[in-house]
């Protein structure tokens, strides 16, 4: 379906700014919210908030001082099995109760996760809701979904969830993300998808929605109205088409907490700054980004969905990009793995030491295997490789770019050592630059986490770049970032 089809019947979009009443109401309220990450691209619509990699109660304790307005506690869960993803949310509800201290505000919890619907639901929210039970004395009265994701192109309409590219509009369960052998599913309406991942404990029948009409005609009070009727933990559907929804729904979502309801958030990153009160800010340019040294760059490849691998061809065209496959093959193979790492390793560190990029990528043939439990411990095999020849690259970078959530995580925390990180903002639409704390392998270095779901065939080469500019510039530097910026 042409996107202009889809959108063509809506009703007109909610006439009044919102920005300054939510803004307004969360500074009286004083509240942080805590978003509990599946992976590390949630990040991606933030800037000026911390992100903990590693969160024990000190931790939260010292971040949990009115600063800021939100904290990401990254689980990194979509990489783990189900129960161990369970174990991992409890554990970190646990830990935010025993930093939580005397306030008596109840915690605001984001379990976010991934726009195309690929993560531990409902086994996630499940546990969140009773540890919070637990913890602190409330129950939820409902969980709102909310996989609406404008950077990305991913829209709820009529229940229905939708891939956006370009002009072309997908439902989901007819995407390649649908096809995840891990997580996929069939139903593109989120009603029915919730009974799908439900297993069929959560029928379609019993999940609230709140649909364009309520947002559009009803505005806030429409919105207000329906939360006030939700009880028992109920999934409530929230239907998305741009940023200006959201608006409505987190205007009347703030009126009936404040009324006394408690929701637990299932969402993708476009709700996060909008319920957090953070502003809009610009494009990070490359001034912005400085780094401490270094020569070549470093990107590293984890993601292997289709996006991804068109986005790594056009990049390996860039002229100074020498790439690496790392053979997954090989990985499996206890007698060739070490001497896998060892080769990418040592012709890594060569090319970045000439000044020229390194990019190291996952072999692009699927692996396939057995079972879920087994295709996630080949993700884990080729995790560790990667993280080791991160670790064993004797050259500093001037910059480090990730792809696909999962490998971001594991490169910051495992490969460089990071415990937390600021999220300095976005270098393009969805992909955000961290800074890496001063006690991790390359502090202040430019550290990109670019999501294997977002962006353009060319959209990983214009990222690169545009990090090629960061730091001391030559005229040729300069006339390159005029052509990006173009």
């Amino acid at each position: 379906m042409e996107r202009g089809e889809l959108l063509k019947d809506l009703p007109p979009a909610w006439p009044r700014e919102l920005r300054s009443f939510i803004g307004a109401t969360l500074r009286a309220r004083a509240e942080t919210l805590l978003v509990l990450d599946d992976d590390a691209t949630g990040t991606q619509t933030v800037h000026g908030i911390p992100i903990l990699l590693r969160w024990e109660p000190d931790d939260l304790r010292a971040t949990l001082d009115g600063r800021y307005p939100a904290i990401y506690l990254l689980t990194n869960s979509r990489s783990l099995t189900e129960a161990t993803a369970v174990e991992l949310n409890s554990r970190a509800i646990k830990a935010i109760a025993a930093a939580w201290g005397d306030r008596s505000i109840p915690p605001r919890v984001v379990s976010r996760s991934d726009s195309t619907l690929r993560g531990h639901y409902p086994a996630e929210t499940d546990v969140i809701s009773a540890e919070v039970s637990s913890r602190f004395g409330f129950s939820y009265d409902g969980v709102l979904l909310v996989p609406f994701f404008e950077e990305g192109g991913r829209l709820t309409i009529h229940d229905t969830h939708w891939v956006v590219t370009g002009g072309d509009a997908i439902p989901i369960g007819e995407s390649e993300f649908a096809r995840d052998p891990v997580f996929g599913f069939r139903a593109s309406s989120l009603p029915f998808w919730v009974a799908e991942k439900s297993k069929g404990r959560i029928p379609p029948e019993k999940v609230e929605r709140v649909t364009l009409e309520d947002i559009r005609l009803g505005g806030p009070k429409r919105v207000r109205q329906k939360l006030l009727r939700v009880t028992g933990g109920i999934p409530v559907v929230v239907n998305a088409a741009s940023c200006g929804d959201l608006e409505v729904v987190i205007a009347g979502l703030l009126e009936a907490e404040a009324s006394g309801k408690n929701f637990l958030y299932r969402t993708a990153a476009s709700f996060v700054p909008i319920r957090a009160g953070i502003l809009p800010r610009p494009l990070l340019s490359p001034s912005e980004l400085s780094s401490r040294g270094g020569t070549g760059g470093l990107v590293v490849v984890g993601s292997y969905i289709q996006r991804s691998t068109v986005q790594l061809a056009a990049l390996l065209e860039r002229p100074g990009t020498v790439g690496f496959a790392v053979h997954v093959q090989a990985l499996l193979d206890h007698s060739r793995a070490t001497a896998e790492v060892t080769r990418v390793t040592a012709e890594a560190t060569d090319v970045m030491r000439s000044g020229d990029i390194a990019v190291i990528y996952t072999s692009r043939a699927f692996v396939d295997a057995e079972s879920t439990v087994s295709r996630q411990d080949v993700a884990r095999t080729v995790s560790h490789a990667l993280v080791a020849i991160v670790r064993g690259i004797r050259a500093r970078p001037r910059y480090v770019l990730t792809k696909g959530g999962i490998t971001a995580s594991d490169i910051a925390t495992e490969a460089l050592g990071a415990r937390r990180a600021l999220v300095l903002g976005q270098i393009l639409p969805g992909v955000p630059v961290w800074q890496l704390d001063e006690e991790c392998l390359y502090p202040h270095t430019p550290y990109v986490v670019f999501p294997g779901n977002v962006g353009g065939p060319d959209a990983l080469a214009k990222a690169v770049g545009l990090l090629k500019l960061t730091g001391v510039q030559t005229a040729e530097d300069t006339a390159e970032r005029d052509s990006v910026s173009a």
